[in-house]
């Protein structure tokens, strides 16, 4: 475990972002093709990305996509919520969530968190 790769987050909202991320990215990528949880560190920041291969996103949809209920896929068969919850919830944690559409390919969600750095901790002196 690196501790130079640390985020200070509220675990359960984050895991939920993620949880809903990789939910729809299971549920609307190609069969045969993959799903990919990254995560890496730029300076004072955190990436976490989660990429598929769903064909990308309706061009229609992509202004709407992280609103209430809105649904862009042909499969309707959730709410819509879990774009706007996974928004919100990075929120809360001081992030931003943002989605690369690529046409034809895919999509690339990336939760972009503020970097939380340790101190070292001091040995304790030999008495």
């Amino acid at each position: 475990m690196d501790p130079t790769l640390a985020v200070d987050v509220d675990t359960v909202l984050l895991s939920g972002a993620l949880m809903n991320l990789l939910g729809n990215a299971f549920k609307f990528t190609c069969h045969g093709t993959t799903v990919c949880l990254d995560a890496y560190a730029t300076a004072d920041r955190i990436l976490i990305s989660v990429s598929d291969h769903c064909g990308g996103i309706p061009a229609q949809a992509v202004d709407t996509m992280f609103l209430p209920f809105a649904q862009g896929g042909a499969d309707r068969s959730g709410l819509g919520l879990g774009l706007s919850i996974s928004r919100k919830y990075t929120e809360a944690c001081h992030g931003t969530l943002t989605c690369r559409n690529m046409p034809g390919e895919g999509c690339v969600f990336t939760i972009d968190l503020p970097r939380h750095l340790f101190k070292p901790l001091m040995a304790a002196a030999c008495a």
